[in-house]
């Protein structure tokens, strides 16, 4: 692997990342917004046929089993992957991209040649197409859970949007599966809940139940990816570190993967947490020595990120109180501090952690029955408990 070639990559990756990601917190013409909105359900209605014959599960597969022969140093028919990649995949990843403001496309595509010319290690690339190929599943979820919210009302047309969401989650699950392994959760068991819940909220016409049970999937599966990158002691963070110390060469796969993985939930770190954001994502830049990993520091970056991002949960509970939305977000607060809980536990203690828990729950319970007074005590309990969660990992 020509390590300098590799730097030129990945200061590419990068920087494209970056560029878009600041274009996507700017204020745009509301017109154009609009205008490029309708654009893209145009093409979507245009493409569904065409997308409804391709098996994305097994073209998936087959080029992961291609890739996969990196790591038993056999070759690799890196034309066959991107042949599969641009007549399967690629549709699909470039209207994620155009709907999240997203690179994976660019991403993919440049790491597919790079390991064709040899300029990026196989198992690099390998790993790269993998888990950013599991983004693109994750937010076509999003989109078809943004799809149910915009057919309300249409039984048969948001029964066939959940279908499809829960076809993309079943590529996703072996990852969630290895998470609970290793960790000892149970988010398969999460995820199916949620989608009980949403199918049942269809039966009853409850759209407010359907927006929680949507929740659920959601957190849970960026629980599952951040479990993946940066908690301890699984994570790819604290992989990385440790065969660092064996393999530095060998290590960058594993710091190619937390990276990867990292990619799911950096925009909403980012959009929140723009500090731990950066930080998260300079330890997983191929470009930083995989030596100078500190997995402790990126493991309390996202303490403190998802903690901040709480917090922000339950200042829009505040605000839309009375509304949908403030039982939403009371909900989304409580999942964010369960995303975290192994943290918590470690760093306050179980009892904190089981304390912080109650409240959560018991707020959302306060906010569906518009309890305010109560509500308002145990918000500020929350609150109190989650900056000091912020001050603790604060490293």
């Amino acid at each position: 692997m020509r390590k300098r070639d590799l730097t030129k990559i990945f200061a590419a990756f990068l920087l494209t990342g970056s560029v878009l990601a600041g274009c996507g917190t700017d204020d745009k013409n509301s017109d154009e917004k609009t205008a490029a909105s309708d654009e893209s359900k145009q093409v979507e209605k245009e493409d569904e046929s065409e997308e409804a014959n391709v098996d994305f599960s097994a073209s998936f597969e087959e080029a992961k089993a291609e890739l996969s022969k990196a790591k038993e140093d056999k070759e690799v028919y890196f034309d066959k992957v991107t042949s599969i990649y641009q007549d399967d995949l690629q549709e699909l990843v470039q209207k994620r991209d155009q709907e999240f403001e997203d690179t994976v496309d660019e991403h993919i595509s440049t790491a597919l040649e790079a390991g064709k010319d040899g300029s990026l290690d196989q198992v690099v690339v390998a790993q790269l197409f993998d888990k950013l190929m599991q983004k693109v599943f994750y937010t076509t979820m999003k989109h078809e859970f943004t799809e149910v919210a915009e057919n309300w009302g249409n039984t048969e047309e948001v029964n066939e949007e959940i279908e499809e969401a829960k076809e993309f989650y079943e590529i996703l699950e072996p990852t969630v599966e290895k998470r609970d392994q290793a960790y000892g959760t149970k988010m398969i068991d999460a995820i199916n809940g949620g989608f009980s819940e949403m199918e049942k909220a269809v039966e009853e016409d409850d759209e407010l139940g359907f927006q929680l049970g949507k929740q659920v999937v959601d957190k849970t599966l960026m629980k599952t990816f951040y479990l993946a990158s940066g908690a301890l002691p699984n994570g790819y963070a604290m992989k990385a570190s440790m065969e660092a110390k064996e393999d530095a060469e060998a290590a960058k796969a594993e710091q190619a993967e937390g990276w990867a993985f990292y990619q799911s939930l950096a925009s909403y770190l980012s959009g929140n947490a723009p500090e731990e954001a950066e930080m998260i994502n300079n330890q997983f830049d191929l470009q930083t020595d995989v030596t100078s990993i500190d997995p402790e520091a990126v493991n309390h970056a996202f303490v403190r990120g998802f903690s901040k991002i709480a917090l922000h949960e339950y200042e829009e509970s505040e605000e839309y109180w009375g509304e949908d939305k403030s039982a939403i977000t009371a909900l989304e607060g409580a999942l964010f501090i369960d995303l975290i809980s192994s943290d918590i536990k470690s760093l306050m203690g179980e009892e904190s952690y089981e304390s912080l828990s109650t409240n959560a729950q018991s707020y959302l319970e306060a906010v569906k029955s518009q309890d305010k007074e109560k509500a308002e005590g145990l918000r500020k309990d929350l609150e109190k408990m989650l900056n000091d969660v912020m001050a603790k990992a604060n490293k």
